[in-house]
């Protein structure tokens, strides 16, 4: 499979639940809401709904982080929100969007890298090894499996670490490696405020291990 389809795959990047104090409950209900709506249109809709719902959501998500500018919470949502955008766009038109997700992500990093359980982590890997390497985009196996085992490092029971990593490791013809990493995300912890997320990201486990086996 050339590299460039690596990218039509949606990056699904589910997060974890805020605990907020106070002062962050804004925040905090901000990015629940996205979380939701992300979940929504990914499990729910139509592919053919997908592409305008996110446009929505990538303004909901913008606003979000022009009014909490110096958290890292919000810039990892908006990155989630333009990555899986441009999954769902896909070629070489959805570049600049992954372009801008990174960014956000290293931005982030700078504020506070174990923000989410390190999600930034899970997202930003994912990013390296499902968009094109160069001179097309910025994609690049080592960072990605580095930045992958740096998400697992911070929440090594998460479902989306685990379920990236043993994504990545399929694409790399690690196949043992990867159902081993792919049945431990089948039975992380449930999410309790991500139950949407946390059910349509079995779904996408559950085919991936079933894909692997079909192909031993």
């Amino acid at each position: 499979m050339p590299r460039i389809a690596k990218f039509m795959l949606p990056l699904l990047l589910g997060a974890y639940a805020i605990v907020a104090t106070a002062q962050d409950d804004g925040l905090a209900n901000g990015i629940l809401a996205i979380q939701h709506e992300w979940a929504r249109i990914h499990y729910q809709l139509p592919k053919d709904q997908q592409d305008a719902a996110f446009v929505q959501l990538e303004a909901q998500a913008d606003a979000l982080d022009k009014q909490y500018a110096n958290r890292a919470e919000s810039k990892i949502w908006k990155a989630i929100v333009l990555s899986t955008h441009a999954g769902v766009k896909g070629g070489l038109g959805a570049l600049s969007k992954v372009k801008s997700a990174r960014d956000l992500l290293l931005e982030a990093e700078k504020i506070d890298a174990n923000a989410l359980d390190g999600s930034l982590y899970t997202s930003l890997g994912s990013l390296y090894y499902q968009v094109p390497g160069w001179p097309i985009g910025f994609g690049d196996d080592d960072k990605a499996e580095a930045l992958l085992k740096k998400a697992l490092a911070i929440n090594p029971t998460g479902i989306d670490p685990n379920y990236f990593y043993g994504d990545f490791l399929q694409r790399q013809g690690r196949s043992a490696e990867a159902l081993v990493v792919l049945e431990k995300a089948l039975h992380a912890p449930p999410r309790p405020a991500r139950t949407d997320a946390d059910a349509g990201r079995r779904q996408e486990i559950q085919a991936l291990i079933t894909q692997i086996k079909s192909k031993s």
